[in-house]
């Protein structure tokens, strides 16, 4: 191995909107700001994330701000969580999985046309938070929404190969643990976020481990 292999740090590139800028917490308790951590702890050398994403974006308005983003490709992750502002806007499905699939292609673009370095995270389910509670929405009807948002775009993940990672599960235990939810009362907290990096950094590492094993 070259030395300068042994010092080049791994970059990566985080897309979204509310969930992946980290609405209502700290700047280091954003899950890719977590994940960062986790990965350094584990002897992973990666760069602070470069985000793209801004509280209420829909598919549409991340895709338009990526158009005039500055970009370093090939990146050695790439992250996309997307699509909770289509559905609390009443936004069609299917409108949805065709945006979401152009992102997707676009995301596996900028990780070098290699679909292994996409890491898709799951929406999670707004409903279950004090604001949902409050919010007077059919909160079944919402969940199901969710569900259905997430089964279309999964689709797209399998079929062009990169990783689906399903947080919504946990993004329902803030019914019911108010220590999961920040205090604005609708986005996750520092907690939520470090038990979706349980679920995402396994798969993080070993994508970026492959990276320098060693080659016969």
């Amino acid at each position: 191995m070259h030395s300068e292999d042994a010092m080049r740090t791994s970059r990566f590139l985080a897309l979204g909107d509310s969930y992946t800028i980290g609405e209502a917490v700290d700047a280091r308790a954003r899950w890719p700001m977590q994940l960062v951590a986790r990965l350094r702890e584990r002897d992973i050398a990666i760069d602070d994330p470069q985000i793209i994403a801004v509280t209420g974006w829909t598919t549409d308005e991340l895709a338009a701000a990526m158009d005039h983003a500055q970009f370093d490709p090939p990146y050695a992750l790439v992250s996309l969580l997307i699509g909770v502002n289509n559905q609390y806007r009443g936004r069609d499905l299917r409108q949805y999985a065709q945006q979401f699939d152009a992102l997707l292609r676009r995301a596996i673009d900028l990780a070098g046309n290699d679909p292994t370095r996409v890491l898709v995270v799951s929406i999670p389910d707004w409903g279950a938070t004090p604001f949902g509670h409050a919010s007077g929405r059919d909160l079944a009807g919402v969940s199901a929404q969710i569900d259905a948002f997430n089964a279309a775009a999964r689709e797209h993940v399998i079929q062009r190969g990169a990783y689906w990672i399903d947080i919504t599960p946990i993004s329902r235990d803030a019914a019911h643990d108010p220590a999961l939810t920040a205090p604005d009362g609708l986005h996750p907290s520092a907690a939520m976020y470090a038990r979706w990096v349980d679920l995402i950094a396994p798969v993080a590492q070993r994508r970026l481990a492959a990276d320098t094993a060693p080659r016969r």
